[in-house]
């Protein structure tokens, strides 16, 4: 576990950014949001605001292979994930990547 210097929350040595505020383990802060995903908007279900894009993720199943490394990622199911939190209270929303975007 590390804490955040800004916000001082408690982060797990997994994450190299604090997830509430988005500053690295060294400091640096959080990079400006992305724009928005075409077509999407997306309010917090606790605080009603708009949350902001921070990007597409990838995420994997499982964990690296051992002696093959990152060479086992390949044969890994991953997944392209639209990640949006809520600038108020923290809360984190995943979305598919690529998917279409609700009607309006």
């Amino acid at each position: 576990m590390w804490t955040c210097e800004k916000c001082r929350e408690s982060c797990e040595d997994t994450f190299d950014a604090c997830w509430k505020c988005g500053v690295t383990r060294d400091g640096t802060p959080a990079p400006a949001p992305e724009p928005a995903a075409e077509g999407r908007e997306v309010d917090c279900l606790r605080c009603k605001c708009r949350l902001d894009f921070v990007g597409t993720r990838k995420f994997h199943e499982g964990t690296n292979w051992g002696l093959l490394g990152e060479l086992g990622e390949l044969f890994v199911n991953r997944e392209n994930f639209e990640l949006y939190r809520c600038p108020k209270c923290g809360k984190v929303e995943f979305f598919i990547g690529g998917g279409e975007a609700p009607e309006a």
